[in-house]
């Protein structure tokens, strides 16, 4: 389970990428309130990573690696429209984060193609854990 910073520093990324665009969209800031929620970080908190920049804290475990990764694509998606800023930096955090390039590029895709842009957990960590074979 991370800690509060981790959690802190987790969502403040996620802030940072939604406003790649140069804006952060009204769904965008629902997404990230939802994910606040689900971290257990209160509003008056979440509030305050929009004005300030934590050290992103490095993930450790490769399925919270992962996790993060899938957070951060929801969130390219949740405004319906996918900017060249958000692909590129998607391809880059992923790779920062030490996963496997191809399984990015799969998942994405699967996301692109799907009438919710959404993917199931099992495909999501079988896409990863292919390309570690």
């Amino acid at each position: 389970m991370p800690t509060k910073i981790q959690k802190l520093s987790l969502l403040s990324d996620m802030i940072s990428f939604a406003q790649i665009d140069g804006k952060l969209h009204d769904k965008e800031y629902l997404f990230l309130s939802m994910i606040a929620v689900q971290l257990g970080i209160d509003k008056a908190t979440f509030d305050q990573l929009f004005h300030q920049e934590l050290r992103t804290e490095i993930i450790k475990n490769e399925f919270e690696r992962i996790q993060q990764f899938y957070r951060l694509a929801l969130l390219m998606h949740c405004d319906g429209v996918l900017h060249e800023k958000e692909n590129i930096a998607i391809h880059e955090i992923g790779i920062n984060m030490g996963l496997n390039p191809f399984a990015i590029k799969r998942v994405l895709k699967a996301m692109e193609q799907s009438p919710t842009k959404m993917i199931s957990p099992d495909y999501l960590l079988e896409v990863f854990q292919e390309q570690l074979n």
